[in-house]
């Protein structure tokens, strides 16, 4: 990853979402972005990250509450740093988080499972949210 969250994918995420008003948003919140706003965004990431990966691996059900509530955490990190993101919108992301075999590396590189286990969980907070 470059420097301030910019990386190799810039390119690609622009020609994808450039036009939607996510990205235009997340692109003038984080113009303004300090070193140590994007060193507080890398560590709430991680923690939560962190937190998915403690509850698959101690056998917890991605349905689950524990689940559910770090995939708030998750929700309400991109809503609070980037964009605004509704539980629909969140529920799209945990497809692309298994269907882009970059985003599931990702996960994967922490714990095998990981990405369809977040996902689930997204997808599971969006069902509880919507009643």
């Amino acid at each position: 990853m470059e420097e301030h969250g910019q990386n190799q994918y810039e390119r690609e995420v622009q020609e994808r979402w450039g036009r939607t008003d996510a990205y235009k948003e997340s692109a003038r919140r984080t113009r303004s972005y300090k070193a140590a706003d994007w060193a507080h965004i890398k560590a709430e990431s991680e923690r939560i990250e962190a937190g998915m990966a403690e509850l698959m691996q101690a056998g917890e059900a991605a349905e689950g509450v524990g689940a559910m509530d770090q995939a708030e955490l998750a929700r309400l990190h991109i809503d609070r740093w980037y964009y605004p993101c509704s539980h629909r919108m969140h529920a799209g992301l945990a497809d692309l988080y298994v269907s882009d075999p970059r985003f599931a590396a990702h996960y994967e590189e922490r714990v095998q499972g990981l990405a369809s286990f977040v996902a689930s969980a997204i997808r599971a907070n969006a069902a509880r949210q919507a009643g």
